[in-house]
């Protein structure tokens, strides 16, 4: 049996801020993740978000790859990637569709979309979760900052933010595909950058392994909260924090139920240097790690799990 986790609630539209930076800070030594009410994204326009993706999902085979992912955007099938690089298995049980950075207007015409014919109300429906979803994003970092003892702009004065590569991505697991306790809709992996707002439907399968150093692992169930973000610390972040705040392992498995989930890849301009903050490491704790552009660090992550395939966030940082 997997146990069942309770994670920290955390209200982004609390007065109490440095009480609320306190709370995010054990959440993210503790587990990695927590969830978020108050960020928003309403339910109604939750329920609108889930419905114009199982239209977009719905489509035929070969509507949906005559979208086919280029440049790290549209429409990736089953089977087509793996978040494990070390998983001998031919791939994860679930389809994908990607949403680059839309307020960089240097860029933002590299993505695809469904035409308005086809799904005449798509576009603005996603465009619209990406504004929200990246407004709630920035406010969780300045709580994050000063969780780290950092001033609230911390990551504005670093340059994160001056055209953060953040990506959209709607995912997709088959309910017919059944359930598998060998076969992972997610294969575990650890998010590779700063932070992940998820959206799910309410269908179960999303599990955390706390400990992902420790022989067996150990998974529980992250259950679903009505009207909550679950957010996740990605590898950069821990990072940044010397290990201080730590990325999680965790996977989806099927449970014989179909399931749709958004996830927000909230990352850092290409060009921003991630290097150990100062409130995270002394003489007895110095850096673990040495500095490295947000870009380059992304771009090897990427290469190890899609290989070859043109890489966008060389073109962002060249």
């Amino acid at each position: 049996m997997v146990a069942t986790l309770s994670l920290p609630i955390i209200d982004l539209s609390s007065p109490h801020r440095l009480s609320t930076a306190n709370s995010i800070r054990q959440a993210c030594v503790e587990y990695g993740f927590f969830y978020l009410v108050n960020h928003g994204v309403d339910t109604d326009f939750v329920s609108k978000v889930f419905d114009q993706s199982c239209k977009f999902f719905s489509l035929p085979v070969q509507r949906k790859m005559d979208l086919a992912r280029k440049e790290y955007r549209g429409y990736t099938p089953l089977y087509a990637e793996t978040l494990d690089p070390t998983s001998l298995s031919k791939g994860d049980p679930k389809e994908t569709y990607y949403i680059g950075p839309i307020e960089d207007t240097s860029i933002a015409h590299l993505n695809q979309w469904p035409s308005e014919e086809l799904l005449p109300n798509w576009r603005p429906t996603m465009k619209s979760l990406y504004w929200k979803l990246l407004a709630a994003g920035k406010s969780l970092l300045s709580l994050i900052a000063l969780s780290l003892n950092l001033e609230e702009d911390y990551f504005e004065k670093i340059g994160a933010l001056n055209k953060p590569a953040s990506f959209l991505r709607l995912l997709h697991y088959p309910g017919e595909l059944g359930s598998d306790e060998q076969i992972c809709g997610a294969s575990p992996h650890s998010d590779y950058g700063m932070i992940t707002l998820l959206m799910t439907d309410g269908v179960p399968g999303l599990q955390i392994c706390k400990d992902k150093v420790n022989q067996p692992q150990v998974w529980e169930d992250v259950p679903h909260v009505e009207g909550a973000l679950i957010v996740n610390i990605g590898d950069m972040m821990e990072r940044w924090t010397n290990c201080l705040y730590r990325s999680t392992l965790h996977r989806v498995m099927p449970t014989g139920k179909e399931r749709y989930s958004v996830a927000f890849f909230f990352d850092p301009a290409s060009d921003c240097v991630v290097e150990c903050f100062e409130s995270c490491c002394s003489e007895s704790s110095p850096p673990r790690f040495s500095p490295i552009r947000s870009g380059d660090y992304l771009n090897e992550r990427f290469r190890l799990t899609y290989g070859s395939e043109k890489d966008l966030k060389c073109d962002l940082s060249s």
